[in-house]
């Protein structure tokens, strides 16, 4: 019989007793956005991306509540959406338990508690649940890793084990052990029919934390399991595979532990090298660590996007010649307009870099968390909260790409009211509801300040004292952050603040006096000494615009520049142009002055870069053309943040310009 743990630790990812994490997680609850940026987007989480959501899942355009209604035998009907599907109804349900679990309104809970019965009258005698094989004739399970069944169990067994933590109710918590055991039966055995299932590598992560759980270590040798079989059979097709690529593209030519490049599909990649850290951080498994490490160099340092997106085709080929879909593609090789960008990828860059930063104490891997959410992750749903971007491009040409044939699944020229393929909405939804867990973590003898917003901390410590902080600030318009001790211990701890590496030139002060430490962006500050109720610590982080230039490398952006200000990425937008101005005859001006800007009113509260911009005139249409001197006209616009185009109707936009100097 599985032992619980103790449900005082209710952090999302529940690192509290991780022998091989440096910085541990906060029970989820313990920080409360309260003002500015993050507390607008969760309330917006709340009141309108939540409900407006649950119409279209639980309703005849989502289908979600429906399959499990029909596999329930309560509802006639085929089963509707892809193979995925139930996996994505769970995320919205650990979505809704985040803001259970910030709220404690009961309609919240009694909402939760009645898909969760209806779940469970869906689930199987022993324990097996998914409802595209449940519902659909001449369909068995485990007969083909494309019906994703290790995807929607993955989510099955993370959300159920978020809703025990902040719930204390095991309803949803003992379906997924149904199914986890279920999946040991089948799976831990050596059997050759099921060596090629570690697909969609969900599986690893939620098995992980049910096993963080309720301790029960089968689930993490199940987990380890998964990984321990990449790359240990031939790679060729065979009764389990038909239908959907192999190789590279689903994580299994190359084992893990020799792995040196990202390679096939990003999610199946980011969410394969996250569980694979999670992993790690139960064993301390070295040539683990080992393989993750450069991995994530890999990804970070050579595949991707000035945004944190990744992901840069739709469909192109490995390194090894795999087919691959969603997914990396060769070093360097960034293209803008056609670049595919998956929310879900880039939201998973996050997710890994979180892992890592655990696991090291280093502030580099919060950057990537931090670059993501505040670019390539909020990119993907609209200010108010209801239209969905799947891909993120960073260059919007209209007419120039086939939106016809993928308009209503995974690319469109605007975001989109429901996504057939809805695995993106309620990753970024529920990843919106969870910020606040990611804010601060719990060091050997103090606090990490991870990220920046008006909130309030009242956690515990490793030790078991009690601390509060209340932090203050306009971030990430305004690079002042003022961090009050409210209540501490009476010796001496560390409190580390995160440099961003951006932030060249930062200080900081302690109750008004600089203090004798090194400021080093990309790095923690720790602050060591014996606090008191009413000590500040006043973090100031020049908020200079920048000009960004990609590596020599990135053909697509020789000659161009992006601009950038703290955690925030610019773009220019047609709204912003003369009219019938093409996006493609936009240059920046090297010497014009680049002025940051903040209105209140105007796209949700946003700061923009007000500048003159040049616009070439003369060009025409042939594919090649001679020239004399081109003549360009300025302009003078405004530049806005990444996450917030396409919110004034169709538009093109680019992040890169070219430049004349």
């Amino acid at each position: 019989m599985s032992t619980i743990s103790n449900i005082h630790n209710k952090a999302i990812t529940n690192t509290s007793e991780s022998p091989f994490v440096k910085l541990k997680s906060i029970n989820f609850g313990d920080c409360k956005w309260n003002s500015g940026f993050w507390a607008d987007k969760v309330k917006t989480a709340e009141d309108k991306m939540l409900p407006y959501m649950g119409d279209l899942l639980c309703g005849d355009i989502g289908h979600g509540l429906n399959n499990f209604k029909i596999a329930a035998g309560e509802k006639e009907g085929e089963h509707k959406g892809f193979y995925w599907h139930d996996g994505d109804f769970f995320k919205f349900m650990e979505a809704k338990t985040y803001i259970y679990g910030l709220s404690k309104e009961t309609s919240i809970l009694n909402e939760l508690d009645e898909y969760i019965a209806l779940i469970g009258r869906a689930q199987e005698e022993d324990g097996y649940i998914h409802t595209h094989v449940q519902i659909t004739e001449g369909v068995d399970r485990f007969s083909n890793r494309k019906y994703h069944e290790m995807y929607n169990f993955g989510h099955l067994f993370i959300a159920a084990s978020v809703h025990f933590r902040i719930t204390g109710q095991r309803n949803f918590l003992d379906i997924a052990i149904k199914q986890a055991d279920l999946l040991y039966t089948y799976f831990m055995p050596d059997t050759k029919h099921y060596q090629r299932f570690g697909f969609n590598q969900t599986q690893i992560m939620g098995l992980v934390e049910l096993y963080r759980t309720v301790k029960d270590k089968k689930y993490l040798k199940l987990a380890e399991k998964f990984i321990n079989r990449r790359g240990t059979f031939e790679i060729k097709h065979d009764s389990t595979t038909e239908g959907y690529p192999i190789g590279d593209m689903v994580q299994e030519r190359t084992p893990l532990r020799e792995s040196k490049e990202a390679v096939g599909h990003a999610v199946l990649a980011l969410y394969y090298y996250a569980g694979a850290a999670d992993v790690y951080a139960e064993t301390g498994e070295k040539a683990l660590i080992e393989a993750l490490d450069t991995l994530w160099e890999n990804v970070t340092g050579k595949k991707m996007y000035v945004t944190g997106a990744v992901g840069q085709a739709h469909y192109g080929a490995s390194t090894n010649l795999d087919m691959i879909e969603e997914g990396f593609i060769d070093a360097y090789m960034m293209p803008n307009m056609t670049a595919y960008n998956e929310t879900c990828a880039n939201l998973c860059n996050a997710m890994f870099s979180s892992r890592m930063m655990g696991i090291k104490e280093e502030s580099r891997y919060a950057d990537i968390i931090e670059l993501v959410l505040y670019n390539s992750g909020l990119s993907g749903i609209s200010l108010e909260g209801k239209d969905y971007f799947y891909s993120n491009p960073l260059r919007m040409v209209n007419n120039t790409r086939d939106y016809e044939a993928h308009a209503d699944v995974t690319e469109s020229p605007v975001r989109q009211p429901y996504l057939e393929c809805f695995c993106c909405p309620p990753n970024l939804v529920r990843t919106i509801c969870k910020t606040s867990g990611w804010a601060y973590n719990l060091s050997e003898n103090g606090v990490a300040v991870v990220l920046f917003g008006g909130n309030n901390l009242n956690t515990t410590m490793l030790d078991g004292s009690p601390l509060k902080l209340t932090q203050d600030t306009d971030y990430p318009w305004k690079g002042v952050v003022k961090i009050t001790v409210d209540e501490c211990k009476t010796s001496a701890f560390d409190i580390k603040v995160r440099i961003p590496k951006w932030a060249v030139g930062s200080t900081i002060k302690v109750n008004g006096k600089a203090i004798n430490v090194k400021v080093i962006p990309g790095t923690f500050t720790t602050i060591n000494r014996v606090w008191k109720a009413g000590d500040t610590v006043v973090l100031d982080m020049p908020m200079e615009v920048t000009l960004i230039e990609g590596h020599d490398r990135i053909e697509e952006v020789r000659n161009q520049l992006a601009v950038k200000r703290g955690p925030i990425v610019y773009t220019i937008e047609t709204p912003d142009l003369p009219k019938d101005t093409a996006i493609l005859d936009v240059y920046l001006k090297s010497d014009a002055p680049l002025n940051a800007v903040h209105k209140p009113d105007f796209l949700g509260g946003v700061t923009v870069i007000e500048t003159e911009l040049l616009l070439r005139k003369g060009k025409t249409d042939d594919m090649y053309q001679t020239i004399t001197k081109p003549t360009f006209t300025p302009h003078k616009t405004q530049l806005v943040p990444y996450f917030a185009w396409s919110n004034r109707g169709q538009a093109e936009m680019t992040v890169f310009m070219p430049v004349v100097w």
